[in-house]
């Protein structure tokens, strides 16, 4: 394969820079690379250093190198048009690219991004993930037969895809066999991150760099069109930047350009650059650029990043060994940290075990031919001396010393969007900074006023919190999750998970189009929700956001489409959920601080609506029978809350007139009667008489069975106390003929099914009681597990024919 490369990627290919240019491929979270090319650097002393990178984020390269930026970091490329598209260049402190920043900083060196500028890199990336099936185009979204046939060719696009990543993983899998090693990092470990020198290490690259571009070619299998184009213009265009680097400096100058290991040979400068005719014919996307904080789980592929390596903390400890050149202790720090962690979580493991373990790896390396131990040997290592053989019991342990928990910081003044800047003013307002953490941790607030400190913001810091939470959440920024508490904290108190990660800060970014500001952002989306607005429950829903997330102008703007919503609305289950809405803010809007009292008459409106919609909305089916309980429910506690403000009376006597219909869903009915005998409305003559209609022989066994589930919905303990129910029941059922006995069971069953073990119980002794019998024993008789015979005949009536009803 070497025979076959015609021309060597060595200073003596670049005539046309005269000497001047040396190129040093790396790759991107290469610790080796970035410890070889600083020692290049300090060789070489260049005048300019050219990196792959976005060549209009030049500007960020000072604020990159500047002191109190804690890597790792990325640049941020986003359109700042819908649908936003992102593109994102990480780095970790021992990233080749990071290192040339510094080490030009330190130096007083020019340094340049010489890649494709990020509006045409963003739009190329989008048409070749188009073009393969990855994202949506604008094909799918026309008539239903053209999207069904455009779904469907994107699901071959994709398997396609993956057929191709998965080839050309086997590719770079047999490199690594044939090297004999397990896997492709392994490979590239041992014969490049333990690289001894700059020289070694700069060749191998340039080697390994040919021969592949050269075996990907000729693997047709592996090898992807628009892959290869969308490189090649990359590579054109990079050409064409050192040409014009090579214009500015002096004839005895020299110029680093550090790069890829893929692309370090196609930086010949005697291969065509990019002409200016075809800089203009580029497609562009406008975009923006920022700096971001990253994780070390992000950088890991354990995320999905393509570039990123399966154990950034790793590699970190490799870089801080080969800056001390003490690599050879490499092996008993990684070893000494995952016991450490297993130390923490209680599992004790000695310090024998730790240099067993170092003599394990260090054997294994030997084994290959290695000088060293790679990542793979010191896990097998560790599995084996601390594990004992077992993965599972040291996995935490590994995933901590291999991806750690590392986040980045940017100090104050280096650029981020305005949006940026305003998030970490609030988290440091708000305390919240040191929940900025790649490790999710719990947050309880008391949104009551705190009266032992001295000053307002301090009293309601937990209140401000969940202002600014609850706008986060609604910019779907996932910083914070809100958790349900118990049901009698309710109206103080939340309970919210907090965890930094670098896709809540590109959610951010984002954000950016809909505001300067969280707040303004905020405001932004609900102005949006409510222009689209036809929904009397989700105008609610919308007042209620505004409430939480402090903004007064929203929820009249809210209040006002509510209002307009509500004159023509005809939908019980939807006026009830709106006005259960509106309940729960003006009971509870003195906590937040909000003025309710201009809700008030909305609530009498809606509230009256319902209540004259009731029976009529009763006409209805079982299914839908669901959400009118639903609403039945929130309107009754409307009423009980609410005394005051809304007429209690007539709901009572729509409650009444639903109750005793018979041409109405006989569950609602059931469920209205339920209601009644909850408040004491119902006298025991009036119940036995309507329990005796209700189920009396003549009564279709589905409508009796029916009534009765309505019943058994509300209040348990008033149906338990009322045994002159049961006995009817029990008389009811004990009339009907076989086949309306099996139509009745199967609503009975559904009934019973939410019934708790105490409560059958109870029912059983009174029926126990009734029969004359003990009730205690006829419980205990009754709740016996079923036959077989009786399993069987339950079973049977999966396949009775119920008719039409």
């Amino acid at each position: 394969m070497a025979e076959s490369v015609q021309r060597m990627p060595g200073d003596e290919r670049l005539s046309s820079g005269d000497g001047r240019i040396h190129v040093f491929g790396i790759r991107h979270l290469s610790p080796a690379g970035a410890y070889h090319l600083r020692a290049f650097l300090d060789e070489i002393r260049p005048q300019v250093v050219l990196v792959e990178g976005p060549s209009d984020a030049g500007d960020l390269i000072g604020q990159i190198a500047s002191r109190g930026v804690v890597p790792p970091i990325a640049i941020l490329a986003y359109t700042d048009q819908l649908p936003v598209r992102t593109l994102v260049f990480p780095l970790a402190s021992y990233s080749p690219e990071y290192q040339a920043f510094l080490w030009a900083a330190e130096n007083g060196v020019r340094a340049e991004f010489i890649d494709l500028p990020s509006d045409a890199a963003v739009t190329l990336q989008a048409a070749r993930r188009a073009s393969a099936g990855l994202e949506q185009t604008d094909r799918e979204e026309g008539p239903a037969a053209d999207r069904e046939s455009g779904q469907t060719g994107r699901q071959d696009a994709l398997a396609e895809r993956r057929a191709f990543y998965r080839r050309q993983n086997e590719l770079y899998e047999r490199v690594a066999e044939l090297a004999g090693e397990t896997d492709y990092d392994s490979y590239w470990e041992r014969h490049f991150e333990h690289s001894p020198s700059k020289e070694a290490y700069r060749h191998a690259i340039e080697r390994f760099s040919a021969e592949m571009r050269e075996l990907l070619e000729q693997e047709e299998r592996a090898y992807d069109p628009r892959e290869a184009s969308y490189n090649a213009v990359r590579e054109a265009y990079m050409r064409r930047q050192i040409r014009q680097a090579l214009d500015t400096v002096g004839p005895s100058d020299r110029i680093v350009v550090v790069t890829g290991a893929h692309h370090v040979s196609a930086m010949d400068l005697a291969l065509p650059a990019m002409s200016d005719e075809e800089l203009r014919t580029l497609p562009r996307s406008s975009t923006k650029l920022t700096l971001m904080p990253y994780s070390y789980y992000k950088l890991s592929v354990q995320s999905g990043y393509g570039a990123g390596n399966q154990a950034p903390a790793y590699f970190e400890r490799l870089w801080d060994c080969l800056n001390r050149q003490d690599a050879a202790r490499l092996p008993s720090l990684y070893l000494s940290q995952v016991a450490l962690s297993l130390r923490e979580s209680g599992t004790h493991r000695s310090t024998a075990s730790v240099i067993e373990g170092v003599r394990l790896a260090e054997s294994l390396a030997s084994l290959r031919g290695g000088s060293m131990p790679t990542w793979g040997d010191l896990r097998d290592a560790a599995v084996v001396s601390l594990g004992f053989g077992d993965l599972s019991s040291v996995a935490e342990a590994l995933a901590r010393a291999d991806i750690g928990t590392a986040i980045g910081a940017l100090p104050e003044g280096v650029s981020q969007t305005p949006i940026q800047d305003d998030l970490n003013r609030h988290l440091k307002r708000l305390k919240l900074e040191k929940y900025k953490s790649a490790v999710a941790a719990d947050l309880e607030l008391d949104l009551r006023e705190n009266r032992r400190v001295k000053s307002e913001e301090a009293a309601f810091l937990d209140l401000h919190r969940s202002v600014f939470l609850h706008r986060l959440a609604l910019l779907d920024i996932d910083f914070a999750r809100q958790q349900k508490i118990r049901q009698d904290a309710a109206t103080w108190a939340e309970h919210w998970v907090l965890q930094w990660t670098p896709e809540a800060e590109i959610q951010a970014v984002e954000s950016t189009l809909k505001g300067e500001t969280v707040e303004l952002a905020a405001a932004f989306v609900l102005h949006e929700r409510l222009e689209g607005c036809a929904d009397l429950s989700e105008a609610s829903r919308i007042i209620r956001l505004a409430c939480q997330c402090g903004l007064p102008k929203a929820m009249e703007e809210a209040r006002l489409t509510l209002q307009r919503l509500a004159v023509d609305a005809g939908d019980f289950a939807q006026i009830a959920a709106a006005a259960n809405e509106l309940s729960i803010l003006i009971r509870y809007g003195d906590i937040r601080k909000v003025d309710t009292s201009s809700f008030v008459p909305l609530l009498q409106q809606l509230f009256l609506r319902g209540t004259l919609l009731l029976v009529d909305a009763a006409v209805c089916s079982d299914e839908a029978a669901g959400g009118m309980v639903t609403g039945m429910n929130e309107m009754h506690r409307i009423s009980q809350e609410h005394p005051e403000e809304v007429d209690d009376e007539r709901w009572l006597a729509e409650l009444w007139a639903l109750a005793s219909r018979d041409d109405r869903n006989a569950k609602l009915s059931g469920f209205a009667f339920a209601i009644l005998l909850e408040r004491n409305l119902i006298s025991p003559d009036q119940c036995s008489q309507e329990v005796s209609r209700r189920l009396s022989p003549g009564i279709p066994a589905e409508l009796g069975a029916g009534w009765f589930e309505g019943v058994s919905m509300r209040n348990r303990y008033a149906l338990l106390s009322r045994s002159g129910l049961w006995q009817q029941l029990d008389e009811y059922i004990a009339s009907l003929e076989d086949e309306a006995f099996l139509r009745s069971l199967v609503f009975l069953r559904r009934a019973f099914g939410s019934f708790e073990p105490r409560e059958k119980a109870s029912i059983a002794e009174t029926l126990g009681v009734l029969w004359g019998l003990d009730g205690q024993g006829a419980a205990e008789q009754l709740q016996e597990p079923l036959s077989e015979d009786e399993r069987g005949k339950l079973d049977e009536l999966n396949d009775f024919d119920f008719g039409d009803f």
